[in-house]
């Protein structure tokens, strides 16, 4: 037997030991529930055969069984609890095999390298990770996109959107063999009781924590997620150590596939995650922020990491391997498959609704531009015109001095900047009119959906009435930023103001960097350098950086600004 088998035995020895630990403790609180019923027994049979005779003995006996009939029903409270608490599952994408034939022939070619099940299904998830999810919980295959009762019993591969885009087909190959492999041990029945068993009770403590009830139904959940809670926490060290295991012994299994190229594509899987964050946090947010999604997020990520490699010299040769076949090949239509996990990357991160609608529509790259940047600039230009009326600034001289000019911010900053002049209450009154216009924005709650279903050629589109399964919790489940403060969002509106008039009057055009975001675009390249001397002028109430910088590109101060 090789080193790998031996460390693959190991691993899968201690996990089963783990999870034969979590079951001892299922017993064990079985064994402490029907422990007064016992001894109830155990008393009348004694005085069926003329022991323990008397009133004494009687008054025993009879309290001994009011406390064992209790304590039964209060058990099977518990346990109908945790029986019927739906476990959380993760938002995904699901992909039928119709839609995806070559990519479950390639997981199914895995399973069988590694001689494990195949998983049952496919989904995406718009994120850079890849795990198997089980979703044998009879509430979780109720409604469209669930996985059909004759297929579940294995679980489901889950695998990040990012890896398909960027990632070559031998390159997925290598990063999904270990993450397959664990369908070995899934199997196992021990392991696989014990993880319900966790599964169960972790449900239970999430369903007693729900809002929305009464006191009559609350007051039992709230009691049986305090026995869950007792039981999870007892359970926490052997379910983290045995997960541990299984992870362990999937590995060493996977190391007898593709075990050199596994090295070369985790460096991917780095990339791509620096790629995705910042296309979210620096591309995806403004946009979503307007009230529009980017439908095409997964193809962007490309042209992010892309250029990641043109400027970083740590990347340099990443780009070569575009010229292989992208594991996104493996869809019959990436581009609905892409559709569907950028919108709900948009309600994961962001809280937006599951369906396009009135102020929330998609946009493709090519009208990024005009659609989400230039808006972005003038509704932000057109916030700051009017905090500064509000705050009673009169308008710069001007031939008409109704229009708003960029020589009004900036005198009103530079007339006495710094702490506790007009730039803090500026920004305190920006602050005040961005979180009104948040709490006046519709709420889009749970119960949306999913984000659809990827289909094959066959046709469809997204699932009619896809199954909520994310539970009671608000969104966006993952917020991308801290909220920011007054002198930030100070900084952002003056320098759309600066964008603003840099297009109208000095023939700027908006455009879209793909590691940044939104750029001023001066003779058809990007100026990057505009954000120093904003702060200059915001934080210390200086103008003279900005006012070289206007001179720079050609920007009129007093030239009236177009706003929305």
């Amino acid at each position: 037997m090789s080193g790998i088998d031996v460390g693959e035995e190991l691993g899968a020895r201690a996990a089963q030991a783990r999870a034969l630990a979590l079951l001892r403790i299922r017993s064990r609180a079985l064994a402490v529930a029907i422990l007064p019923a016992a001894v109830a027994v155990v008393l009348f049979a004694a005085d069926a055969q003329g022991h323990l005779a008397g009133p004494v003995w009687d008054a025993v006996r009879w309290t001994v069984l009011g406390v064992a009939v209790v304590v039964l029903l209060v058990t099977v409270l518990v346990a109908v609890s945790v029986a019927r608490a739906r476990p959380a599952m993760s938002p995904t994408v699901p992909v039928p095999e119709e839609g995806a034939p070559d990519l479950y022939r390639l997981v199914r070619d895995l399973a069988d390298r590694l001689d494990v099940p195949a998983p049952s299904a496919v989904a995406l998830t718009p994120d850079c990770d890849s795990w198997l999810e089980d979703r044998t919980h009879r509430a979780l295959r109720r409604g469209p996109g669930a996985p059909a009762e004759d297929a579940d019993t294995a679980p489901v591969l889950v695998i990040g959107s990012p890896f398909l885009w960027w990632m070559r087909v031998a390159e997925l190959r290598a990063v999904l063999a270990p993450v397959v492999a664990g369908t070995g041990p899934s199997a196992h029945p021990d392991i696989a009781a014990a993880r319900r068993f966790v599964r169960g009770l972790d449900a239970a403590i999430a369903d007693a924590a729900a809002s929305g009830r009464g006191p009559v139904r609350g007051a039992p959940l709230a009691f049986a997620g305090w026995v869950a809670r007792l039981l999870l926490r007892a359970c926490r060290g052997h379910a983290a150590e045995m997960e541990r295991c299984v992870a362990a012994a999937a590995s060493m299994r996977a190391q007898t596939v593709d075990y050199g190229l596994r090295i070369a594509a985790q460096e991917q899987v780095g990339l791509a995650y620096a790629g995705w964050d910042r296309l979210l946090t620096r591309v995806a947010l403004p946009a979503w922020r307007m009230g529009r999604w980017p439908s095409r997020l997964d193809a962007g990520v490309v042209s992010a990491l892309t250029e990641l490699s043109r400027r970083d010299r740590l990347a340099d040769g990443f780009a070569l391997r575009l010229g292989e076949r992208p594991a996104c090949d493996l869809l019959e239509e990436p581009g609905v498959a892409d559709e569907a996990a950028s919108l709900l990357a948009a309600r994961l991160f962001h809280g937006g609704p599951a369906e396009s609608g009135p102020g929330w529509a998609p946009v493709d790259w090519q009208q990024y531009p005009d659609e989400v940047v230039d808006r972005k600039w003038r509704s932000e230009a057109a916030r700051l015109h009017r905090v500064l009326d509000t705050l009673g600034v009169p308008r710069a001289s001007a031939a008409d001095p109704a229009v708003p000019t960029l020589a009004r911010v900036m005198e009103h900053l530079s007339g006495a900047g710094g702490p506790g002049g007009p730039g803090e209450a500026l920004a305190a009154g920006i602050g005040a009119a961005v979180a009104r216009e948040e709490a006046e924005a519709p709420v889009h709650g749970g119960g949306q959906g999913q984000g659809g279903q990827v289909q094959g050629a066959a046709g469809g589109g997204p699932a009619d009435d896809p199954l909520d399964l994310w539970g009671p919790g608000p969104l966006p489940l993952f917020p991308l930023q801290p909220p920011r403060t007054g002198t930030e969002l100070l900084a952002d509106h003056v320098g759309a103001m600066v964008c603003c008039a840099a297009v109208d009057t000095a023939g700027a055009a908006p455009g879209l960097d793909w590691l940044d975001g939104p750029a001023l675009l001066v003779g058809g390249e990007r100026r990057a350098d505009l954000a120093a001397p904003v702060l200059s002028l915001v934080e210390d109430g200086d103008p003279d950086p900005l006012l070289s910088w206007l001179a720079e590109v050609g920007v009129r101060s007093d030239k009236p600004v177009r706003l929305v």
